[in-house]
């Protein structure tokens, strides 16, 4: 009885430990990194069965995955006009409602928790102005109606056309911003209430997802965010306040359950005092305010008391750099900017892109967060400031951890002989506090496309400091190679190693850190086209790999210009030409169309063949124009292959016997010979080569 007492003592202080995680909206002490895992229209990038791929080698850097809305949005979408919430309806842009499930169970099975986008202010209709779609979970019917959207949606132009039409809005008027082009919700409905509640639940204990990024939160009072969290109970919530510090700040006490605030909020005014110095070159300007506003994270705001709750980042797809939008992106410095971020408390969001470009620096970045031990609550002082570097000692439990130093001139700040210098790159340098005794190498793990080296470090108090390492991935003993602190070891030979490596003191093996490296060198890999994808001896045709997310048929649109002549015009006249015939999936899970010339075309010139091609997602998006080849296999990237023409069956002439085949040196083959009875080769079959 009695260690059955002391078991469900232990029960119960864990219980109340992940019942407080869950009240706190965002852990103390919280010592993980996030990636942003998306950019905007990163349809390609992003394709759920392509991101779980990368599970293992994310699950190295990253503790949480924050992912795009995931339900379908009635169209190519990246989640922002949400159209449905509940499973069945789970086919997005991204991939499939089973390929997300299983992206979030293997990262869940790596220890990484998948962040959900919650867009919940604003919602797409079905058909018309007010109508929104009906869906139905665990047996209960799940919709909203008319009269759940507020009264001045729109500027009064949704009550206008519902007054006209027949429909009633509710009697309250917006809480929050509004935003046009979609119903913004009226969140004192008891409907909107059930709805959002059902819909975070089932997010967290059906799909598996940790917790949340609420979209656009000034949309409505921060207390509906204390009333979803508080119901829904995820492990993380972090809002998208787009505002200075002081609203970002009353935003977070807004969300409170009692005294702690039930959410995390973005620190953007960290992410415009990074743009101001990197953009201008002024490192000066790190410790400076942005308009007026100091970030959640700095020494000045609050004493930083509201650092657990701040979670920093240098870019985003609202500020990246896009075509189609004015933003005002990171221009240069990318890797300082992540390196500032990266050693300073609060919890670090990486931008994809910036990770997709700088895999192995960042992660070295993380791994050096982690020895040093910076958690979300550490503190910081300033070094030293000026124009061309800036550098900050951030501690952990009042101890010294680590030192960044950023700028054009990293070394005009030295630290004293109590730092060891572990990493060093592009206007940046970090240096640990040599009494974390452990070993250090400063190349990340990863897969290598050329040979490369790492450096062995000792980070220690003890001047006499060895280091010991094995590269099997046996545990160093006080027997294995023993090196100086400096050594740097080379990998030139493919293969993969596990690099341990740990200190020597007095005899002493302690410090002990694991990097997994693969050497492969990229060699040119001939574009394999998949064995499915056959033609007949006579047939005009083409084929396309189309990419994951174009999920609807594919369109071909075929054409010569002089004389102007289309090769689809008999099947479809108009774009976006004829439907393509799917033929199958590649080992990758890519679909393969196929499109086949049925013999007319809009003239009668005596082109055989088309002279440019097109495909399409039926009708968008779309390839450029390229050149037609005959037997052509093709990527929205052009042209990848020929397919060969293959023997579907021989020929028979007016007997009905099948015709005479020859090898391609001349040789009859016996008569009534069948295709199926051919080894591969080529042949000659009514004066025709044909290959099988």
């Amino acid at each position: 009885m009695r260690t059955i007492s002391k078991y469900l003592i232990a029960l119960m202080a864990l219980w109340m430990n992940v019942s407080n995680l869950s009240a706190q909206g965002w852990p103390e002490k919280y010592s993980g990194v996030m990636l942003q895992g998306f950019y905007w229209d990163s349809f390609d990038d992003t394709q759920w069965i392509l991101f779980e791929k990368q599970a293992d080698e994310l699950a190295g850097t990253f503790s949480l995955v924050w992912i795009p809305q995931s339900a379908n949005c009635g169209g190519t979408s990246m989640g922002y006009d949400p159209l449905y919430w509940f499973p069945g309806h789970y086919n997005s842009s991204f991939g499939s409602e089973e390929q997300l499930r299983s992206m979030i169970k293997t990262f869940k099975q790596k220890g990484i928790g998948t962040i959900a986008d919650v867009v919940i202010n604003h919602r797409k209709n079905v058909s018309n102005w007010v109508d929104f779609p009906q869906e139905t979970y665990n047996g209960v019917t799940y919709q909203m109606t008319s009269t759940d959207i507020v009264k001045n949606d729109d500027d009064g132009a949704t009550l206008k056309w519902a007054s006209e039409n027949g429909y009633s809005l509710s009697a309250n008027n917006d809480s929050g911003e509004g935003w046009g082009g979609m119903r913004d919700l009226d969140h004192q409905s008891e409907n909107v209430q059930n709805n959002v509640k059902a819909y975070l639940k089932m997010l967290l204990e059906d799909f598996g997802y940790t917790g949340f990024r609420y979209d656009m939160v000034k949309g409505y009072p921060a207390s509906y965010t204390s009333m979803y969290n508080a119901y829904s109970k995820p492990q993380f919530s972090v809002g998208e306040c787009w505002d200075g510090t002081s609203t970002i700040r009353k935003w977070i006490d807004g969300t409170k359950a009692g005294d702690a605030p039930t959410s995390a909020a973005f620190d953007f005014q960290f992410r415009y005092t990074v743009r101001n110095a990197a953009n201008n070159g002024d490192w000066s300007r790190l410790g400076q305010q942005n308009d007026g506003n100091w970030p959640l994270v700095s020494s000045s705001y609050e004493q930083g008391s509201y650092r657990q709750y701040a979670v920093t980042f240098v870019e985003n797809h609202d500020t990246e750099k896009r075509s189609n939008a004015a933003q005002d992106p990171l221009k240069k410095d990318t890797l300082a900017a992540n390196a500032y971020m990266l050693a300073m408390p609060g919890t670090p969001c990486v931008f994809l892109k910036h990770w997709m470009a700088y895999k192995q620096e960042i992660q070295a970045m993380v791994e050096a967060r982690k020895v040093a031990g910076i958690t979300n609550t550490s503190s910081y002082t300033n070094m030293r400031s000026a124009r061309d570097y800036y550098a900050n000692l951030i501690k952990t439990d009042n101890e010294n951890r680590l030192i960044v130093v950023v700028g054009s001139n990293t070394d005009g700040y030295q630290p004293n002989d109590q730092w060891q210098e572990i990493l060093t790159g592009y206007h940046y340098k970090y240096y640990l506090a040599k009494n974390r005794e452990t070993a250090w190498a400063d190349k990340a793990s990863g897969t290598y496309k050329e040979a490369f080296s790492t450096r062995l470090i000792a980070v220690s108090e003890s001047a006499d400091a060895q280091i010991v390492y094995t590269l099997d991935g046996t545990e160093p003993t006080a027997s294995s190679k023993k090196v100086s602190s400096g050594t740097t070891i080379d990998f030139t030979e493919e293969g993969s190693y596990t690099l341990k490596a740990g200190l020597l003191v007095n005899g002493e093996v302690k410090g002990i850190i694991t990097r997994s490296y693969t050497l492969k060198e990229e060699k040119p890999v001939e574009f394999a086209i998949p064995s499915f994808c056959t033609m007949g001896s006579d047939e005009v045709c083409a084929f396309f790999e189309a990419p994951v997310n174009w999920t609807s048929t594919i369109a071909c649109w075929a054409w010569t210009n002089t004389p102007s002549d289309n090769f689809t015009y008999a099947q479809r006249k108009n774009w976006p030409g004829a439907d393509c015939v799917k033929i199958g999936t590649t080992d990758e899970g890519y679909d393969v169309w196929k499109w086949t010339w049925d013999g007319t075309k809009q003239n009668n010139s005596s082109a055989t063949q088309p002279t440019f091609i097109i495909f399409s997602n039926a009708g968008t998006p779309q390839t450029a124009d390229l050149n037609f080849q005959n037997g052509g296999y093709y990527t929205k990237d052009g042209l990848k292959g020929v397919v060969s023409t293959g023997i579907r069956e021989i020929p028979v002439d007016a007997s009905g016997k099948p015709a005479a085949v020859y090898s391609i040196n001349g040789m009859r083959l016996p008569q009534g010979t069948t295709a199926d009875q051919l080894p591969r080769g080529v042949y000659i079959i009514n004066g025709k080569k044909i290959i099988k």
